[in-house]
């Protein structure tokens, strides 16, 4: 390969103006086109390894192609090789429609770009992560001479800084002597239905998943405070250190939350760190009358809160929140030797976060939060509360059986009318044909061991209609599996089935 000259490199980098604001056009009228038919593509999709690769092959890195070229192809792919979150009938998991000025907020970051390691690198950023930290906390019912807070990633990132928060509060040495200032070892508290990534920090952190204690659930897969304060004790017998419980409001299988008032009970009594997992499900505790469910959330001494689940921002946007202000700097200090004295900022992020360079993600939420109100989400989420015990209601009308208990619009179920109803080969085959029709995303898990059916509400575009539908399809498949008439697609190696038919011509 022979380079051109470094102006026209720089060129192809920057493009001229003219060039620029056609691109811009064609952007804008791709993405209109795309959010106006979403719903006429398919919801699920089944996508080979061979059919990306193909994608893949029209981007030759050694000849530049042009800029409306290589938009035309993204947005084939965009549109052909992955599952539609828009389409009203994504039932997903809380992958979210994202709402149209999260689109906007994400846009404008990275036009602007700033890094928000620091106040100086974007003063309005920083300032707009503060305030939003405050905003949540309080919402979430800290006091706001006492809370604190950072946005994250998502709920992983969160989720460790929890830890590392819970290990700097009980042993005051750690952020200089690390595990070799702890002359016994710490365990933490979890059930089965935690997120993976509260194990996972586990192991990050360095204490190994050996430290890991799993409390028994009850149940309706609840948290037993009972059988926690047993494991506790038990630990503290034997010279451990307990150090953290991690409760979940809103548990990514069933939905389930975690006695909150009672675990905090119990963590109280024994000086343990409460951290509440609530990346999804805490958007129902920021409505004026939360359900009784989170009774207790405040008194945790730190929250997971995800802004890119059930609030629709794009992805990724989390938060941590603490009642705890300080800790985070006592976590997370540094003095980087590039910077002066007098460069560093008081609540420069770069000084209480993991991350250094961080991009501006608040603005997706600012934006999304300043345009709906808190009275826009307050609506959407009781209409999609309503929507999931509308779900509930319809499955049992017709032969299908809920599996699982929550107040939030996560709804597991069963085949009540077939012998083999709960058999997991079953529910994979309906779960195949309502995907395989494209007309509806829903998930097999497995709930307390045992496998069923999952459909989630998250979309804001989602009707009544759309539960409709779904339960149609639902009958329709368990027919279709239960008289063999299907057509095998799940077993052959060809075509996949649920894809769109627009394949790799351009």
């Amino acid at each position: 390969m022979t380079c051109d000259n470094a102006d026209s490199s720089v060129v192809r980098l920057k493009l001229d103006t003219a060039d620029r604001v056609a691109l811009w056009t064609a952007l804008g009228t791709a993405i209109e086109e795309y959010v106006g038919d979403a719903d006429e593509l398919p919801a699920s999709v089944s996508i080979s390894a061979v059919e990306v690769e193909q994608a893949l092959d029209a981007f030759d890195f050694d000849t530049p192609m042009s800029p409306h070229t290589a938009l035309s192809q993204v947005m084939h792919a965009l549109r052909v090789l992955q599952p539609h979150v828009r389409h009203a009938r994504h039932f997903g998991l809380f992958d979210a429609a994202p709402t149209t000025m999260g689109v906007v907020g994400d846009t404008l970051a990275a036009v602007f770009n700033p890094c928000l390691s620091s106040w100086r690198g974007s003063p309005f950023g920083v300032g707009t992560e503060r305030r939003l930290v405050t905003i949540f906390g309080r919402r979430f019912g800290y006091a706001e001479r006492h809370s604190d807070g950072l946005l994250t990633t998502g709920g992983s990132e969160a989720n460790f800084t929890a830890l590392l928060l819970a290990l700097t509060a009980r042993f005051p040495t750690h952020h200089a002597r690390g595990m070799r200032g702890i002359d016994a070892q710490p365990v933490v508290y979890l059930t089965d239905q935690v997120h993976p990534s509260a194990r996972r920090a586990v192991a990050m952190a360095g204490l190994g998943t050996d430290a890991v204690r799993v409390v028994p659930v009850d149940e309706s897969l609840r948290m037993d405070p009972r059988g926690l304060e047993e494991l506790i004790r038990s630990d503290r017998a034997a010279g451990l250190v307990p150090l953290l419980v991690t409760a979940t409001a809103g548990t990514t299988g069933a939905g389930t939350i975690d006695p909150i008032a009672e675990v905090a009970d119990v963590a109280r009594r024994h000086g343990v760190w409460l951290h509440v997992d609530a990346a999804w499900g805490g958007a129902a505790a920021l409505l004026p009358k939360p359900n009784s469910a989170f009774d207790g959330l405040p008194r945790a001494d730190s929250i997971t809160f995800d802004a890119h689940k059930w609030m629709s921002v794009p992805i990724g946007a989390g938060m941590l929140l603490t009642r705890h202000r300080g800790l985070l700097t006592e976590t997370f200090r540094v003095s980087p030797g590039f910077l002066s004295a007098e460069d560093i900022h008081s609540i420069d992020p770069l000084g209480r976060s993991m991350r250094w360079s961080r991009d501006f993600a608040g603005l997706k939420i600012l934006l999304s939060l300043a345009v709906a109100g808190w009275c826009g989400y307050e609506q959407t989420w009781r209409e999609q509360i309503r929507l999931g015990d509308e779900l509930r209601n319809r499955l049992r009308s017709d032969g299908w059986r809920p599996v699982n208990d929550t107040p939030l619009p996560v709804v597991c179920f069963v085949d009540e009318l077939s012998q083999a109803g709960t058999d997991e080969t079953h529910l994979d085959l309906i779960a195949h044909e309502v995907n395989s029709s494209g007309r509806a995303t829903t998930f097999r898990v497995r709930i307390g061991g045992q496998p069923a059916l999952r459909a989630c509400i998250t979309n804001y575009a989602t009707t009544s209609d759309d539960i409709t539908t779904l339960v149609g399809l639902l009958d329709e498949a368990r027919t279709r599996v239960g008289s063999g008439a299907m057509d095998g697609s799940m077993f052959h190696t060809g075509e996949p089935v649920g894809t769109c038919q627009a394949r790799w011509s351009m």
